[in-house]
């Protein structure tokens, strides 16, 4: 059973998409998951080319420096994406998009605030992202620090 907010679709007909369910995430996590293997080889390439090919403990980058760099090009990846229509690839893919509560496109700080959230729904075994499971919106705890929802699309 879908559940919608009647409340919203009077106020915004366009907020009445339903909300995304866990597998479509999952799936589009997947997809988005191949594409970003693809820009982290990339980012990687430009790394060791500009630490002159030596990213190892005691050498060129330092190893953690270098963690941090990937986490913000994954960072800049989905805030891109998520400012810029709402949907990542894999989220296009299976038509899902994310918004903000009242249907509008995200702003960048809040991009950037959902992507930090999401990194901490990760850290206890995913139980952010399994709140979807028992959230009456279908909200994870992401969503709800960022004041988003992940609706299905047309």
């Amino acid at each position: 059973m879908i559940h919608v907010n009647m409340r919203a679709v009077n106020e915004n007909p366009e907020s009445a998409l339903p909300p995304a369910g866990l597998p479509r995430r999952i799936g589009a996590m997947f997809y988005d998951s191949l594409l970003l293997f693809a820009v982290l080889y990339l980012a990687t390439a430009l790394a060791r080319w500009a630490a002159g090919d030596a990213i190892e403990p005691g050498h060129g980058l330092p190893h953690h420096l270098f963690q941090i760099y990937l986490l913000l090009f994954i960072g800049a990846f989905f805030v891109w994406f998520w400012v810029r229509g709402g949907q990542t690839l894999g989220m296009r893919a299976w038509r899902i998009q994310v918004r903000r509560i009242d249907g509008g496109p995200l702003t960048t700080p809040q991009a950037a605030l959902r992507f930090c959230a999401a990194l901490l729904s990760l850290i206890p075994a995913g139980l952010g992202f399994w709140w979807i499971l028992v959230d009456r919106e279908r909200r994870a705890w992401h969503d709800r620090i960022a004041g988003t929802t992940v609706v299905r699309t047309p």
